[in-house]
């Protein structure tokens, strides 16, 4: 598997999720965050598109914006190698 690492939120705690990757070999992007449990958050969802067995929904914060831009960039092959360390 060809993924690579595109940032994540800093001010989470322990330095984990939410993150933004992108899967080369699919030409993918990859959320980790938090998963969407507020029932009614998921009713929403649902009357607009139904959620497959193998799907789930994961929230991320709107200050991840840049990682998520830089990660689409790279797949529309706009802008060159922006990957954090």
């Amino acid at each position: 598997m060809a993924l690579e690492f595109y940032g994540k939120d800093d001010t989470s705690k322990n330095q984990g999720s939410p993150a933004v990757f992108v899967d080369r070999a699919t030409n993918e992007l990859i959320f980790q965050g938090w998963s969407e449990t507020d029932a009614a958050v998921l009713a929403e969802i649902s009357s607009h598109s139904r959620t497959a067995s193998d799907e789930s929904s994961v929230r991320l914060p709107a200050r991840m914006k840049p990682a998520i831009l830089k990660a689409l960039e790279a797949l529309d092959g706009d802008a060159p190698d922006q990957r954090e360390v």
